[in-house]
């Protein structure tokens, strides 16, 4: 059995950059990252996202990683078949953490994800991305966490950043979006 290494180096680069981008509210670098018809259904303990569209998933994500969260997506283990010259599947491990400031929610966990891929003039992007937990802990905190660093809370948003801090140069919007309903479990 040969492994077609470079093709599975460049997949694990699609998926890494997306945890990355989703962490840092880089939402826009996560579209070239996508299909145009990319697939989700996360499963978690309290929830399924599931949706279709990737102007729609970006603009789930968008809600989701805002200044009044701090998340922490890291994947590991990868499992990658590359299947022919232009689809792939893989299995990653996730370990993550997802903050919510405003409600004082913790989540955190692990999944397996379950991903497709498809390669479009010459670029992996991922095509279906599914996940169950293998566990997942919630928990309402009786005080603001002690935060002293937040990438996310450098952006306009005053509850988020204590007042007084420069925004990002890329931070995009000016009204508070809401955290729709767990989707901080990507």
């Amino acid at each position: 059995m040969s492994l077609r290494l470079e093709d599975i180096e460049l997949i694990c680069r699609v998926k890494y950059r997306y945890w990355r981008a989703i962490d840092m509210g880089h939402i826009e670098e996560v579209r070239d990252l996508l299909t145009e018809d990319v697939r989700v259904d996360f499963v978690g303990g309290s929830y399924r996202w599931q949706m279709e569209g990737r102007d729609a998933f970006l603009g789930a994500l968008t809600q989701a990683f805002n200044p009044q969260t701090i998340s922490v997506h890291t994947g590991h283990h990868p499992e990658i078949d590359v299947l022919t010259q232009t689809t792939a599947k893989g299995v990653w491990y996730l370990t993550d953490t997802f903050i919510h400031l405003a409600e004082n929610i913790v989540t955190e966990g692990s999944a397996l994800y379950r991903d497709e891929y498809l390669k479009v003039d010459g670029v992996w992007r991922i095509r279906v991305s599914t996940y169950e937990r293998i566990y997942e802990r919630v928990e309402h905190l009786a005080a603001k966490p002690n935060i002293t660093a937040h990438y996310l809370g450098k952006s306009p948003w005053p509850e988020a950043t204590g007042g007084g801090k420069s925004p990002r140069p890329e931070a995009t919007g000016g009204g508070k979006t809401p955290r729709p309903e767990a989707a901080g479990e990507k």
